[in-house]
């Protein structure tokens, strides 16, 4: 059974209530919204995103122009549905006011932004777990649900955007709560958001929407828990390492710990910079603060696959040295016995997933496969100009319930020279 979040909206957190009126004019027998139901619209969260939040392409952006960004959490309450009905699409559109503000960015779910199994994956949700603090509901609102529809998502870059939610094929099953997030630019000037929205649902036989909502909201703090960063991490594992014997076993230990070093290197990360764990077949590395991913991510991965190439030319396919590799960036803090945090555990679950495990196995030429998160993709190989490209990646989803786990992410397979 699918279970699904109705945690409705404490009544503090509700801009308005509205009845659900049918698009085509006709109205049930009875005072409106009756039948037809209504709509409790949230009051949207608004808090800013300083410029070294933000991904490397808008960050340039806010240093060179000025512009300020805010998070923005949307939500709202759909009634409960009479016996028998159920509803099968909803859809919340947002106009905003001011004519210099824009949708930069629309996350389908928590995945995306950054926000894996409530924890923050990046410093941009980071910011909405503090800004949370108050209204902790708004949070659980935008964790994936399992079973239910990804959301698709209309007019980012522009000052009118929304969220989609269907099931044309009436498969699975829509709640009747919401909640998503906007990354938002506005004139440096700005010092609060507002707009008009309206949501629409369907069910089976009707559509039915609200009139607009105007709404004003005023910037708030999120404030950086101490203690922890937001960290990019690396994992990887050295495939069919078992089956060697001593000899070579200790010789590729020794290759994989300069082949990555080397990688790190070429991207500009000094080693004094990284504690790597060596795990026997595998190593565990969390960068440091403050990198640009879109220069490191590609000039590393580029100097991994020279790398490995360069170390495996002129030997028998059984005798090379191949990788699962993975990504992952989130909220990590250094103890007395390593790092802890959502991020150091699931750039694991992505390298040991089966989908990692298959495409290294259906490609026997590769150099390695590599593996990353919503947020990585979308922060950083979404805007990529030289290689691993956004064409090079297909859509994977790692489904782990045994360890408590799904995370929507991406992979890639190295290409042999």
């Amino acid at each position: 059974m699918t279970m699904i979040l109705d945690e409705s909206l404490p009544d503090d957190d509700v801009l308005a209530v509205c009845a659900l009126e049918p698009m085509d004019g006709r109205r049930d027998p009875g005072p409106v919204g009756e039948r037809l139901g209504r709509v409790r619209c949230g009051r949207p969260l608004v808090y800013p995103v300083p410029a070294e939040d933000l991904p490397p392409v808008l960050r340039r952006r806010a240093e060179r122009g000025g512009e300020r960004y805010a998070g923005v959490i949307f939500a709202f309450d759909l009634d409960v549905l009479p016996s028998g009905e159920r509803y099968v699409g909803a859809r919340l559109d947002v106009t905003l006011a001011d004519p210099g503000a824009r949708a930069v960015q629309l996350a389908a779910d928590g995945d995306e932004f950054g926000l894996v199994r409530g924890e923050a994956a990046s410093a941009a949700a980071l910011r909405t777990v503090s800004a949370t603090r108050s209204r902790p509901g708004l949070l659980r609102r935008l964790s994936r649900r399992a079973g239910t529809p990804r959301a698709w998502t209309t007019g980012v870059l522009s000052g009118t955007f929304g969220w989609v939610y269907d099931d044309p094929r009436g498969v699975t099953l829509l709640p009747r709560t919401y909640g998503m997030h906007a990354l938002v630019e506005m004139p440096g000037t700005a010092t609060d958001l507002c707009g008009v929205l309206t949501v629409r649902a369907e069910t089976i036989d009707r559509t039915l929407m609200t009139t607009a909502v105007t709404f004003r909201e005023p910037f708030t703090g999120a404030d950086v828990p101490a203690g922890a960063a937001v960290r990019m991490c690396l994992a990887a594992d050295v495939v069919g390492y078992s089956r060697r014997g001593n000899t070579e076993t200790e010789e590729i230990q020794r290759d994989l710990v300069r082949v990555l070093s080397d990688a790190r290197q070429a991207a500009g990360i000094a080693e004094s910079a990284v504690r790597p764990q060596p795990q026997g077949d595998g190593q565990f590395t969390v960068f440091p603060t403050g990198i640009d991913e879109s220069v490191v991510i590609p000039r590393m991965i580029a100097a991994l696959r020279e790398a490995l190439l360069d170390r495996d030319r002129g030997r028998a396919s059984d005798k090379r040295m191949r990788l699962r590799v993975a990504l992952h960036r989130g909220l990590v803090k250094e103890t007395a016995n390593g790092w802890v945090g959502t991020a150091a555990i699931a750039v694991h679950r992505l390298l040991d997933s089966p989908s990692l495990r298959a495409a290294i196995k259906d490609n026997p030429e590769a150099p390695y496969v590599l593996g990353l998160p919503d947020v990585l993709y979308h922060d950083v190989i979404a805007h990529a100009v030289e290689p691993p490209l956004p064409a090079d990646f297909r859509p994977m989803t790692v489904d782990l319930p045994e360890k408590d786990f799904a995370e929507h992410a991406w992979l890639t397979v190295g290409t042999p020279r």
